[in-house]
């Protein structure tokens, strides 16, 4: 499986495009994008799917425009599905973007697969950023929305945020294989072992059972 990453509007969101055997999995388009169409284009890629790693502004303003120019499915985790048409959950207004609504195609919760090309990515449910956070793993690889960032992690003073559940995402996240690359909503991609040794975050949870 291999991964494409675009960045995208003033919040410079991670928007991926994860791609196999010809299918592609659109992830985070947080806003309209004709580079990624042309990438699409280029690499002669289905999309199969839309997905959102959570319901904020800056990372499902592309939604509705994804959805119109390739058709595919949109899937979010259940908590965050009111998110995509309601400002005052995605707080679009207060971030300066528009975001025309959504509507989504499949819920996603716990332990659900995402088949890309004969693969699949496996959802974890990571709230604390939101209620309805998720993080999409396999293959070696983990896309962790707005959860986890290079030596940092998710905001928790949101509406809807909550910053003891977030640890208990981190501490997640954590316990996965060292190697795995992980690809966050903003910022460079790092692997869940730079981040137990870098992450200041991290360092009271890593020892906790």
């Amino acid at each position: 499986m291999q991964i494409r990453s675009f960045s995208v509007n003033a919040f410079q969101v991670n928007c991926y495009v994860l791609y196999h055997q010809g299918e592609a999995l659109i992830v985070d388009p947080g806003g309209p994008a004709e580079t990624v169409l042309a990438f699409l284009e280029e690499k002669k890629l289905k999309v199969v799917a839309i997905g959102n790693t959570h319901g904020h502004a800056d990372h499902i303003a592309g939604n509705a425009w994804f959805r119109d120019k390739t058709g595919a499915p949109l899937f979010i985790h259940e908590l965050d599905a009111p998110y995509l048409a309601d400002p005052a959950l995605h707080l679009g207004a207060q971030v300066g973007l528009q975001v025309p609504p959504s509507e989504p195609q499949c819920l996603l919760e716990e332990g659900d697969r995402i088949e890309l090309g004969g693969e699949h990515l496996q959802v974890l449910h990571t709230p604390g950023h939101s209620r309805g956070g998720i993080s999409l793993y396999g293959q070696g690889l983990l896309i962790s929305g707005d959860t986890l960032f290079r030596e940092s992690v998710g905001r928790w003073d949101f509406p809807g945020s909550d910053g003891k559940v977030l640890q208990e995402s981190l501490r997640r996240l954590i316990q996965l294989p060292s190697e795995t690359v992980v690809y966050p909503g903003h910022g460079p991609s790092t692997t869940i072992g730079h981040e137990l040794e870098k992450n200041p975050f991290l360092h009271s949870l890593k020892d906790v059972e």
